[in-house]
Parts: C-alpha cells; sequence; structure tokens
C-alpha cells in the first residue's frame, strides 16, 4: 500500500492551503482515510476522517467550521481543504488510510504545514 500526501508549505495566519492525499496498492471495499498531524513532543492527533463511500465524517473540535475534507469519486483521493488558518494548527500532517473495522493501517510520509506571519 502506498500513501502520498502533497500540499503543504508556508502561510500567514488567516489563509488557506489545500492537502492531498493519493493511497495505492490496496484492494479493500470499505476503508477510512484520515488527516492527521503532529508536532514535536507531542502526539499525533486526528484532524478529519472519511469512510470510502463518504458517509461518516467527523472533526476534531479544534477544526470544525474551518477544515473541510473530502474525496474523489473514483480515485483513492482525498483532500483536505484548510481555511481561516491559525499558528496552532502547525504541524506535519500525515495521512492514513485502512479497512474500515481495522485500527492499523498505512501512512504517508507527511506534508509541513507552518501558518506564520
Amino acid at each position: 500500500v502506498r500513501v502520498v500526501e502533497s500540499g503543504g508549505g508556508l502561510v500567514q495566519p488567516g489563509e488557506s492551503l489545500r492537502l492531498s492525499c493519493e493511497a495505492s496498492g490496496f484492494t479493500w471495499s470499505a476503508y477510512v482515510m484520515s488527516w492527521y498531524r503532529q508536532i514535536p513532543g507531542k502526539e499525533r492527533e486526528l484532524v478529519a476522517a472519511m469512510t470510502a463511500g463518504g458517509g461518516a465524517i467527523n472533526y476534531a473540535e479544534s477544526v470544525k467550521g474551518r477544515f473541510t475534507i473530502s474525496r474523489h469519486n473514483i480515485k483513492n483521493t482525498v483532500w483536505l481543504q484548510m481555511n481561516s488558518l491559525e499558528p496552532e494548527d502547525t504541524a506535519v500532517y500525515y495521512c492514513k488510510v485502512r479497512p474500515r473495522k481495522v485500527d492499523d493501517g498505512f501512512w504517508g510520509q507527511g506534508t509541513q504545514v507552518t501558518v506564520s506571519s
């Protein structure tokens, strides 16, 4: 299984970024694609998650109303649209794909998001 993220960068507070994640090499019919983030010295935290059919979506409280997760209808691709970015959103963002009823999954290499004036 291969997971590749892209779209990170340096932005100013209040600006937007869109992250992309493309996963390949699996045949699960029911799976979950998620975005996590991590800053040095802290645990990786869930930001947003979406099931393959798009029927279940959840967000961390800290990003509700600002971030939106969406997916390509055919490809195993999800996006994370991040609006009104704050310095506290600075982190390495990781994409994870897993079978729906299994906690373990596959991670991408991460993409750095820095929000700073």
